[in-house]
C-alpha cells in the first residue's frame, strides 16, 4: 500500500509529468488514486489542464500598430500631467 500513496508534491509533480505525456502508466494510476481523497491536487490538477489547453489554444488578439502608437502618446501625455 505504501508503493501506491503519494504525498501531494509527488502528486502535483505526475501531474505535471502527465501534461507533457511524460508520465507512465503506474505513475498515473498512483495520481488518479491520490486525487480520489486530497482535493487540494484534484483542484491542482484541473487548474494545470486549464492552463494546457489555453497554451496549445491561446486566443489573443493584439493592437495594431497605429493604436499602440496613440495609446503610447496618450500615455505620455498623462505621464507630463502627473508629473507637473
Amino acid at each position: 500500500m505504501s508503493n501506491i500513496k503519494l504525498e501531494c508534491h509527488e502528486a502535483n509533480h505526475i501531474c505535471d509529468k502527465n501534461q507533457y505525456k511524460e508520465a507512465s502508466f503506474w505513475e498515473k494510476v498512483r495520481l488518479t488514486i491520490h486525487l480520489i481523497y486530497c482535493r487540494a491536487c484534484r483542484k491542482y490538477t484541473s487548474r494545470n489542464g486549464k492552463l494546457t489547453k489555453l497554451v496549445k489554444n491561446p486566443k489573443v488578439k493584439t493592437m495594431d500598430v497605429s493604436a499602440k502608437e496613440k495609446l503610447s502618446v496618450a500615455f505620455e501625455k498623462e505621464l507630463v500631467k502627473q508629473q507637473q
